[in-house]
This record gives C-alpha cells, sequence and structure tokens, in this order.
C-alpha cells in the first residue's frame, strides 16, 4: 500500500471499523472496490454485513438514468449511517446525492493511489483485473462517463506487466485488461496496445489474457498490427467492440467516429485471421431522432456481422451531455425496439453456439457458481458450464453437448487434462 497519501481524506479515516460495501457498474469500477477492501483491511477493517456495518460505502454507477436511480435509492437506504460514495457519480453529479444524503466522498484515484498497483483478484475467482487506462479520447455526445472519468491516463507498462506477473503468481488463470477504451491505452504515451499484448504474452506463467472493450474508432488506426498481436495462444480470441448504432447517420450524431463500414471490415479483419473469433458488440436504441429506418440498420448489422453476445440500452438523458439537448423517443418506441433488436440478438447467439456441438475444446475452468458445476472459457471465450464439481484454475478437454443460448453445456473428457 502507499502510504504517501492526504492523511486527512476519509479513506485515511476508516480505521478499525465494520465495513459494508455495495459495488456497481463495470469491471473497472468492481476492480477498484477489490483495491479498496484491500485498503481497509491493511487499516484495521473487517467486512461486515450491512446491519452490522459501523460504516457503508456505495461505489457507485451512473452510466444511464435507470442506474442513477437505483443509487439514489440505496443512498436513501443508508442516509442515516456513516455513508461513504466512491465511483462515478459523485464525480459527475454530486448535486443529485445530496438532495437524498451527506455521504463522505472517496475519489477513485486516491483509491489507485493508496492500493499503489493496477492488478486485482477476484474473489472465489481464478479471474484477475488489470486496470490498463482510466478516461477515454472519445466525445460521444450521449456519454456521461467521459466527464467522470476525463481524458485517458494509461498505466505504466511496467506497472501493467508487474500486475500480470503478481496476479499470475496469485493462481489467476484468466487475467482481464479492462478501461474506458483499452484499445486507446498508450496514445498519450506513445505506445500501442498491440505492443502490450505481445510483451504480456511472454510472461511465464498458466494464464490467458481477455483484453476489454474498444472503441471502433481506436481500433481502426491499428487494425492490423492488433489482428496480429491476437495471433498468440495467450489471448483469448475475444474482442468486445461496443458500435451503438449501424446508421451511420445516427453515429455522426453521436460523434462516435466512424462508420457502420468500418465496423464490419473490423470484424472481417479479425475472422479472416481467427475464424472462431467471438466479437461482443453494445447497441443503444431510441437515441434522440433515430428514425424507423435508421434503427433497421441497426438490425441489418447485428445480422451482417454475428456479434456473439450484444448489450442493449434503451437511450436516457445523461445531465450535461450534448444529446440531453434533443427531443427524446417515447418509452414505449424504445421498448418496441429493444425488443426487436434482442430477438436479433438471440439469432446471433444461438448461430455462434451451433459451431460448437459435437465439438472437442480446451477449456479452462476459471468460476464457480452454481453447486456441482463450474464456468469455463474455451480458447474463443465462450461460456462452458461443465456440471462437475472441478478445482479453479483446472485446463482440460470437454465435448460440447448443448446450446443453452447465453451459455453451452460441455462434457468434461476425462484423463485429458492439459
Amino acid at each position: 500500500m502507499n502510504p504517501n497519501c492526504k492523511p486527512d481524506s476519509p479513506l485515511a479515516g476508516l480505521r478499525d471499523r465494520r465495513v459494508y460495501i455495495e459495488s456497481y457498474g463495470c469491471t473497472y469500477n468492481h476492480a477498484d472496490t477489490q483495491k479498496l477492501i484491500a485498503v481497509l483491511r491493511d487499516q484495521g477493517c473487517m467486512l461486515s454485513s450491512a446491519e452490522d456495518a459501523d460504516a457503508v460505502i456505495i461505489n457507485t454507477c451512473t452510466v444511464v438514468g435507470a442506474t442513477e436511480r437505483r443509487m439514489l435509492r440505496r443512498l436513501r437506504v443508508f442516509a442515516g449511517r456513516d455513508l461513504y460514495v466512491t465511483g462515478c457519480m459523485p464525480l459527475v453529479q454530486m448535486d443529485e446525492i445530496e438532495r437524498v444524503c451527506t455521504p463522505k466522498v472517496i475519489h477513485p484515484r486516491e483509491i489507485a493511489a493508496r492500493f499503489g498497483g493496477v492488478g486485482t483478484l477476484l474473489p472465489g475467482t481464478a479471474v484477475g483485473i488489470v486496470q490498463v487506462a482510466s478516461g477515454c479520447v472519445g466525445r460521444c455526445t450521449y456519454c456521461i462517463t467521459r466527464h467522470a472519468r476525463g481524458a485517458l491516463q494509461s498505466a505504466p507498462e511496467d506497472a501493467i506487466l508487474d500486475a500480470v506477473r503478481s496476479l499470475a503468481r496469485q493462481g489467476a488463470v484468466e487475467i482481464q485488461l479492462t478501461g474506458q477504451d483499452v484499445a486507446a491505452w498508450g496514445r498519450d504515451c506513445g505506445r500501442s496496445l498491440p505492443d502490450l499484448l505481445r510483451r504480456i504474452a511472454t510472461i511465464p506463467g498458466r494464464f490467458s489474457v481477455r483484453a476489454g472493450m474498444m472503441n471502433p474508432a481506436t481500433v481502426l488506426p491499428i487494425l492490423d498490427d492488433l489482428v496480429s498481436a491476437w495471433r498468440s495462444e495467450r489471448i483469448f480470441k475475444f474482442l468486445h467492440l461496443p458500435v451503438q448504432s449501424g446508421a451511420d447517420t445516427v453515429l455522426d450524431r453521436m460523434q462516435r467516429g466512424y462508420r457502420a463500414g468500418d465496423v464490419l471490415g473490423i470484424v472481417a479483419a479479425f475472422r479472416e485471421r481467427y475464424p472462431d473469433m467471438m466479437i461482443s458488440s453494445d447497441f443503444i436504441v431510441g437515441f434522440p431522432g433515430e428514425t424507423g429506418e435508421e434503427f433497421q440498420r441497426s438490425r441489418d448489422l447485428i445480422r451482417r456481422a454475428e456479434f456473439a453476445k450484444v448489450n442493449i440500452t434503451r437511450y436516457s438523458r445523461r445531465p450535461e451531455t450534448p444529446a440531453a439537448a434533443l427531443p427524446d423517443h417515447t418509452d414505449y418506441v424504445k421498448k418496441q425496439r429493444s425488443r426487436a433488436l434482442l430477438a436479433d440478438a438471440d439469432l446471433s447467439y444461438d448461430r455462434f453456439n451451433a459451431r460448437w456441438i459435437g465439438r472437442t475444446t480446451p477449456v479452462l475452468v476459471t468460476e464457480k457458481k452454481a453447486a456441482g458445476s463450474v464456468v469455463c472459457r474455451n480458447p474463443s471465450y465462450a461460456n462452458v458450464i461443465i456440471r462437475e464439481d472441478i478445482p479453479l484454475g483446472y485446463a482440460g478437454w470437454a465435448e460440447i453437448a448443448e446450446n443453452r443460448r447465453h451459455y453451452v453445456v460441455g462434457r468434461l473428457l476425462s484423463c485429458c487434462e492439459i
């Protein structure tokens, strides 16, 4: 832990206490929570139930309106307690928070400074998270997160490599690189993500790397080098490419910085080299001014790109964003379009999963959720459930037997440990 931080900060004052924490939002936020837990334990605190806690911490998210409302409900529940908030919401909506409570604020930068590293292990799993960068280089008209996290700040390369080494020693077999836009790593310091991936791939250990969310606009300038960097067996053949819309006119209004055709070009470049590549995406429905024809282009893009997973969000106004001033669609329109896009996405999931049925594939046990079964990943990062109690970190072979849309079911092949 780094002791060179403000002694009068709210976090510094949390010592020898029972603490209850709720965490929301993205992988980056949950990694901050694990860092916060480590700092608190170093300060003599212990985790507790809400009922028995001396202090309560809410790590907030405010990416969409529904999440903001949930945060305010949770803060209201604990308004009479010794309450602390961190995450994105206090950075951009402190006025909303103060309407329901008066908490102390722990800035995410202080968590990072006190922890002194960029990697953390998710409890009860064999999954490590490395925060490679915060902030972004985008100017999306709908996004409040860029106001909260600010401009791109890449973590130093040596700090990232040290974190990967440490996590591998701790038993992590899946290491997730996370940030608001992982493809932008290094743009502020003369480096590039492909270089980083190649260096990570040389680190000794039995782990595979999942690179996190990448804006197509930052992928395009490094596309050829990025595709080449993926050839390492240490890197899951997985890409999270948030598209948001299939209509160029909507992408212009969003200021995303690319065209739908660019997305198809990225997908084709990866799949030409890696045919089983799993590519996921994010879409927003009901963006201000989105016409029926523009929405249809999103449906077309999902079909043509054959995304293996799609996160669908109904547009909601976020304060202080340019899009907030534009006329909004009714909830009915957003709901209808969300349902239609989800139906298209479900067909896309089924097509991707169908390729695995009857095939034998390597699997890596990363998590245990339901009793008597484990969550595994194959080289394409497909979600494989095996109904056996297998140790975390086990690497073997499985025959894929069933498609359950959001995952496939595998049968472990005995005596085939890798």
